[in-house]
């Protein structure tokens, strides 16, 4: 009387030309690869001077650009501290956490 469809979840990996690991892996590679930013948030407790070393240490910034991010930290709340790949933005980000920076990393 009725007619039984195919597990769409059992029957896709047996279609030919259809390999999901090989994609799933495609995926995490290119979401890794995509632009990730560190969002760096103020606090009450560091200095400028203590934000503006910690982001030259941490990004290779100029001391001008570190001001600029840290001033823009401290009028708006919240400032891109940097922008690249995950492996390069988990390393900042674990550099400005070294004196208890509040951060977020975003990809």
């Amino acid at each position: 009387m009725y007619e039984t469809w195919p597990n769409p979840v059992v029957a896709g990996p047996e279609l030919p030309g259809h390999d999901v690991a090989v994609e799933e892996e495609t995926a995490v590679d290119e979401a890794l690869d995509a632009p990730w930013r560190v969002i760096l948030f103020n606090d009450a407790i560091h200095t400028f001077d203590e934000v503006i070393n910690q982001l030259i240490k941490a990004t290779g910034c100029s001391s001008s650009d570190a001001e600029k991010i840290a001033w823009t930290v401290h009028t708006q709340g919240k400032a891109l501290a940097f922008e690249g790949t995950f492996p390069e933005c988990f390393r900042v980000q674990g550099v400005l956490r070294e004196i208890q920076l509040v951060t977020e990393l975003q990809g």
